[in-house]
């Protein structure tokens, strides 16, 4: 089920890599050193243990593209696998997990131009509103179409890349190992200390099942989607770790902690004012490259959900050229408000606690997916070989593991909200279904045929 409806809409190989890599590069690459540090240097093993779990988690998504070619990502295959109410509850998690980190994005691109405006770092209403209106603008470039917004992604992720490549490779030659000592600052055993750190690096990941949420829009998705998902999480995970690992050598602890712009500092280091505004601009870019792809995915996810009659019929309005307008407003407005009520934190502790609170419940969706896989496998089993079953039951169970631990690392506070904000869609879920049930009963002159309606409704809403 496509939510853009016109042939012209869709999209190609390139929009659909710049989609994945432009929504994984965004804002955690730029601002997750300063994070980072006070765990220490011993947080580059949380890169690496996540980049592997990203990958795990990738694979399960490129095969589940082939499997089920359908628009809504993981909440396609997850009622597709389990059901119309575990569908609800992942579009409903999702959602608000790319709600979550939409703020903690915008909150980073503010963070950067704080480099050139110094205002933004101690005006909380002014930071603030920047973030809102660059919400909204974007909501509104969205609402054009999903080729509007294509090319936003496009052009943001290639000027988005030349700073990191350029720090990831030559900021190199200024690497201060006595920087990397000691090597765990947490005050906690190494293993805590790594998985919180790869609770925090996988922020950087999301967005490495960016293609499959339009798939519908995709050219030959069955191809494009998997390529584009794999070869995406793969070269951001190499970027990242170069990069993380230059600006740590680069920058002392203590200094790191207390940035605003950590790459721009860098920069600055190491190459004089220029390189560091050059960086900053890049960052700047890159976030707001990044916020324009989950903008798109924040109309699409609802979009999605609604034509299944599994969200409020309002989600499914769209404009003559498919574009999700109401889901897009609707999500611009939600943002908008978890901004203003959150300022108060600070830049770096708003992006900590938003993007924890985002990955969390993304985390349930991956979860969701990886079982759903082999939930598909055993209700399809006649499509597949048993040799695909096996390696792919692997994959996924690895993947599932990988996500609870991660979870676990998110810490207590972190998981008590995201279990509230998951619980909050049930009334959401049960009002849908009434309105589904009681519709039929207005049968006039005939209340046997409104019993018989209603009872098929029922079981026609029950889970498949």
């Amino acid at each position: 089920m496509s939510p853009f409806p016109p042939e012209r809409q869709k999209v190609g190989i390139w929009t659909c890599a710049a989609l994945v890599i432009g929504n994984m590069i965004g804002s955690g690459i730029f601002l997750l050193p300063a994070s980072l540090a006070a765990i220490g240097p011993i947080s580059m093993l949380g890169w690496v243990v996540t980049a592997s779990g990203a990958m795990l988690i990738a694979l399960v998504f490129a095969r589940l593209s082939r499997m089920v070619p359908e628009a809504g990502g993981p909440y396609a295959y997850t009622r597709r696998g389990f059901g119309e109410f575990a569908g609800f509850l992942i579009a409903w998690g999702y959602w608000i997990s790319i709600m979550c980190g939409n703020a903690a994005i915008a909150v980073a691109m503010v963070s950067y131009l704080s480099f050139f405006f110094p205002v933004l770092a101690g005006n909380g209403v002014l930071a603030g509103g920047t973030a809102v209106a660059a919400v909204w603008l974007l909501s509104l470039v969205n609402a054009r179409g999903v080729r509007a917004g294509g090319y936003v992604q496009v052009v943001t992720t290639a000027l988005k890349l030349i700073p990191l490549v350029a720090l990831g490779t030559l900021g190199f030659a200024y690497f201060e190992p006595g920087n990397f000592v000691p090597f765990n600052t947490s005050g906690g055993s190494d293993f805590s200390a790594v998985t919180a750190a790869a609770a925090l690096t996988l922020w950087a990941f999301l967005g490495l099942e960016s293609a499959t949420v339009p798939a519908g829009d995709v050219k030959d998705p069955r191809r494009t989607i998997p390529r584009a998902t794999l070869l995406g999480t793969a070269l951001a995970a190499v970027l990242y770790i170069l990069c993380t690992t230059a600006v740590m050598g680069i920058i002392s602890p203590g200094m790191l902690a207390d940035s605003q712009a950590p790459f721009a500092d860098a920069a600055s280091r190491i190459w004089g004012s220029w390189a560091g505004y050059a960086v900053a601009a890049g960052a700047a870019i890159s976030c707001f490259g990044a916020l324009n792809g989950w903008i798109l995915n924040a109309g699409q996810i609802p979009l999605a959900a609604a034509r299944d009659e599994l969200f409020p019929r309002v989600f499914a309005r769209t404009t003559p050229s498919g574009a999700p307008v109401a889901s897009l407003m609707i999500s611009a407005l939600l943002v908008t408000l978890l901004v203003a009520t959150n300022y108060t934190r600070g830049l770096v502790a708003l992006f900590t606690f938003a993007i924890l609170l985002s990955t969390l419940t993304a985390l349930v969706p991956y979860a969701f997916s990886a079982m759903a896989e082999l939930m598909i496998f055993m209700k399809e089993r006649e499509r597949f070989s048993s040799e695909k079953l096996t390696g792919a039951s692997i994959i996924a169970l690895l993947a599932f593991i990988y996500s609870l631990w991660a979870i676990a690392g998110s810490g207590q506070e972190i998981v008590f909200w995201g279990f509230l904000l998951l619980l909050a869609g049930l009334p959401v879920y049960v009002w849908i279904a009434w309105r589904r049930v009681a519709a039929p009963v207005a049968i006039p002159d005939d209340s046997a045929a409104g019993a018989l309606s209603s009872a098929q409704t029922v079981t026609s809403a029950s889970p498949t």
